[in-house]
């Protein structure tokens, strides 16, 4: 996802309602084209990560998921992709400070430390 996607994306998330592409265009920090928000908002929803209802002549768009659930998603499919799965997810928990390896010790039911 490049970086304007991302931006638009965050804008979704951070409305409590549906957004029009203009509605975006003023939250996020980029000098583009109304038409290129549109674009934007149209890839985010062809890619399943936006839904859209007629508002007047536009669309709105929301996420459909939070921003936890895309990073969750996005770490699954990168685990799917690893040859040695055990080697990535040891890998992995080696970078987390002490504070997140205690939250999944939690979430996995281990002993706390």
């Amino acid at each position: 996802m490049g970086s304007l996607e991302s931006e638009v994306l965050s804008a979704l998330w951070r409305a409590e309602e549906p957004q029009t592409p203009g509605q975006v265009l003023e939250a996020i920090d980029a000098d583009v084209a109304y038409t290129t928000v549109m674009t934007i908002l149209a890839r985010l929803w062809n890619k399943g990560l936006a839904e859209r209802v007629k508002q007047g002549r536009a669309y709105a768009y929301s996420a459909v998921m939070t921003e936890a659930d895309l990073a969750a998603s996005r770490m699954r499919d990168q685990l799917s992709r690893s040859s040695d799965r055990m080697e990535t997810i040891g890998r992995f928990v080696s970078t987390l400070d002490p504070a997140e390896a205690k939250l999944l010790r939690k979430l996995l039911g281990g002993p706390k430390k």
